[in-house]
């Protein structure tokens, strides 16, 4: 673990020595300050794709504080220098970008319509269909498959047509594959969309858990989506009240809190603990 100060780790990710920019990169993962949003931007340029990736994964982890900045650089950015502040707009989850990433399935970089495409998918950008279906007859097959997975993430009647017609006209059969693997997703997700359930992907406890030693911030917005689904654990509320405890978060520990009490009501061993918990912070 990286003793940089803030300061020092800023400074150090121009400097010359590569294993020094990477201790340097290491150490500013989880930082919110604003501070640090250009010398992040500028590092997704850097000669070494490792401290180009984490960059950018930390950029999009700083939440509402870094949208705009990297929404300004994206628009002016070309080519490879592009492709990193597309993952991080991608990471910010953040429907405004919604547009650039219309625009960016266009783009002459086929690493960028690749991302921009995947993220319309994500963002379940549904009035963005034909954007994404005109991805399908790109030149490059990555960018294809990205169409692919995009539509098998919109699960619409629509969406699942495209794909069942690209299917249908490529004679590859690991296109006709991955065809048929989003297929199976997209109508899994309708029926989850009819019964009223929520569409998040969850990544396992385990692997969330060893995210809070490298990257707090990204380990926080997975719990929270165990939190906006009011999944029936009671690990991941517990989680984040210590998180959010040990960042001074008042705010957000006490809705954790009471989002807890609610899901759990008729647990009376389980509320117990949220009550107590919530009981100290009055």
């Amino acid at each position: 673990m990286s003793n940089l100060s803030f300061e020092e780790a800023i400074n150090n990710l121009s400097n010359n020595d590569v294993k020094v920019r990477k201790e340097a990169i290491e150490s500013l993962v989880g930082i919110t300050d604003e501070s640090a949003i250009e010398p992040l931007i500028k590092a997704t340029t850097d000669d070494n794709a490792q401290v180009r990736f984490k960059a950018a994964e930390i950029l999009g982890n700083m939440g509402d504080v870094a949208v705009d900045k990297l929404i300004d650089e994206f628009k002016n950015a070309e080519g490879k220098d592009k492709r990193f502040l597309a993952f991080a707009l991608k990471e910010t989850e953040d429907k405004k970008v919604i547009p650039y990433f219309v625009d960016a399935t266009e783009d002459e970089d086929f690493g960028v319509r690749k991302v921009a495409v995947r993220a319309l998918g994500e963002l379940q950008a549904e009035d963005e269909l034909d954007a994404i279906a005109k991805c399908l007859e790109d030149e490059d097959w990555g960018v294809k498959l990205a169409a692919i997975q995009a539509l098998g993430d919109l699960a619409t009647d629509e969406s699942i047509k495209l794909i069942k017609d690209a299917r249908k006209a490529e004679d590859d059969k690991e296109f006709k594959k991955s065809c048929g693997k989003a297929i199976k997703k997209a109508q899994k997700r309708q029926k989850a969309k009819e019964s009223g359930e929520s569409i998040v992907k969850l990544i396992p406890m385990s692997t969330i858990k060893e995210m809070e030693k490298t990257n707090i911030q990204k380990a926080i917005k997975e719990y929270e989506r165990y939190v906006e689904t009011k999944q029936p654990k009671d690990a991941p509320y517990k989680r984040l009240c210590v998180l959010y405890r040990k960042a001074n978060d008042y705010d957000n520990e006490v809705r954790v809190i009471e989002t807890a009490i609610d899901v759990f009501a008729g647990n009376d061993k389980k509320v117990a603990y949220f009550e107590k918990r919530l009981a100290k912070l009055k």
